[in-house]
């Protein structure tokens, strides 16, 4: 835009001016605002007549006005910059990214009047990186989901007492994971971690297991063996299934947690025990209280902090972050290089219920994985049962509609501005070019068949 009023009216200029959505404004030679468009105002806050014949530092108070003036760098130069960014302090007092482009002002003699400078507003497009980037995470668990913020914003403080913690949750919704991530933000994170699945083995095997043994114990007990409460002295037991016990194991149990002390089989004497224990469970434990299945003051013992893991069907927006979670680990396991999901086989997946939880959910990648015979998982890679569910328009697709749309806007005008090359829009939205990728198949952006580093677009 190096003469704006080159061969058009200055009426057709001015509309052009007022009509496009990026801010345009013009200095003279000693910086002092002559021409503020529509969409400056808009931007800034400042009106047109509160703005010209100000210096345009005033109007704009940006980072960059005092040492690194980009129309300062134009003026002095005599050559145009484009797209670099910055941010300035509206009238409320609000930053405001934005980016910007500059050049001279020359009449039609050529003669230099002074600079211009649009500048494009980049606050989607910050919401949108903080939406792509937006994830709580606490070691190997991670999430979108508020019911699972609520649950990571405790977590630190869990993790500093030594409390016992019961972790409750259906099947496959990550008990076990979320134990760990306790211990990993501990005190005792240097010591073991070790898990024992309590309902897969009987009462005498388990105590063997937990509690260890004396040589003599019983037949073919040779040699002393010590137990997991030995192995993890000074760590963390998970006991897992806890409320498949038995009522004799959990007295023995109760013993461990009110002494801190435990005996193993054949021992005269008991052990102390310097471990934090956390349980699990899928059961209703106040009902097997009340039906005295599980002893109630064992209840209370390894109730001091309760934590709920909620099933994947009420955290269905975690679902397309999990699919890409799992795509990359098994690419890095397999040495494969699959870039994603069809978006109708994502959106059979949104609609399904998974009963089975992330583990379902892991297998049903794996199995479409080993079936997908391109770059993308579609639809037919998916298990025959599962593309036979009807897919349901749910309250997530509907409240996340709006917010696709706007992503959707963003991204595109983000890939026309630098002509499709999609390494340099993610490098705009601040984003990786996969996630980027994942983005474009998942909210149907349709791309040319050219772009603006090779010529014609990437293969897919």
């Amino acid at each position: 835009m190096t003469n704006i009023t080159n061969d058009l009216p200055s009426s057709t200029t001015e509309i052009i001016l007022e009509s496009i959505s990026d801010g345009v404004f013009t200095v003279d030679k000693d910086w002092t605002i002559m021409s503020f468009n529509r969409a400056a105002e808009e931007i800034t806050g400042v009106s047109r007549n509160e703005a010209i014949g100000r210096h345009c530092w005033e109007v704009f108070r940006s980072n960059k006005c005092e040492q690194d003036c980009a129309l300062r760098r134009t003026m002095t130069a005599g050559t145009s910059s484009t797209s670099s960014s910055t941010y300035i302090i509206n009238s409320k007092k609000k930053r405001i990214p934005i980016s910007i482009s500059t050049s001279l002002l020359k009449n039609k003699k050529g003669d230099v009047l002074g600079g211009v400078e649009t500048f494009r507003d980049l606050s989607l497009v910050e919401e949108l990186r903080k939406e792509l980037d937006k994830r709580f995470q606490i070691g190997n668990m991670m999430s979108r989901s508020s019911l699972m913020e609520k649950i990571f914003k405790i977590l630190p403080r869990v993790a500093e007492s030594d409390s016992t913690v019961l972790i409750l949750g259906e099947t496959g919704t990550g008990k076990e994971i979320l134990a760990h991530a306790i211990h990993d933000l501990s005190s005792r994170k240097n010591k073991p971690f070790i898990a024992i699945n309590c309902g897969a083995l009987p009462d005498t095997l388990l105590e063997s297991e937990l509690f260890g043994y004396k040589a003599g114990a019983f037949t073919h007990a040779m040699k002393d063996k010590p137990g997991d409460f030995a192995l993890a002295e000074g760590g963390t037991i998970l006991l897992d299934e806890i409320g498949d016990t038995s009522p004799a194991f959990q007295t023995k149990l109760l013993r461990v947690l009110e002494e801190k002390e435990y005996k193993p089989l054949g021992a005269v004497k008991p052990v102390q025990a310097n471990v934090r224990i956390l349980a699990a469970t899928n059961r209703n434990l106040p009902e097997m209280v009340a039906n005295e299945t599980f002893r109630q003051d064992l209840f209370y013992r390894i109730n001091i902090v309760q934590l709920e893991l909620p099933p994947l069907c009420k955290r269905r927006e975690d679902i397309p972050m999990l699919v890409e979670h799992i795509i990359d680990r098994l690419n890095k396991l397999q040495g494969k290089a699959i870039r994603g999901i069809d978006p109708e086989a994502l959106k059979v997946l949104i609609s399904y219920d998974f009963p089975g939880n992330i583990r379902e959910l892991q297998n049903i990648i794996e199995r479409s994985f080993i079936m997908c015979s391109d770059k993308i998982i579609q639809l037919s890679d998916l298990p025959a049962d599962l593309n036979a569910q009807p897919v349901q328009t749910t309250d997530w697709h509907t409240l996340n509609g709006a917010r696709a749309s706007s992503e959707a806007q963003t991204i595109a005008d983000a890939l026309k501005q630098n002509d499709y090359n999609r390494a340099a829009t993610a490098r705009d939205l601040g984003v990786h070019k996969s996630t980027l990728f994942r983005k474009i198949k998942s909210l149907g952006i349709n791309l040319p068949e050219y772009d603006g580093r090779r010529g014609k677009k990437e293969s897919q």
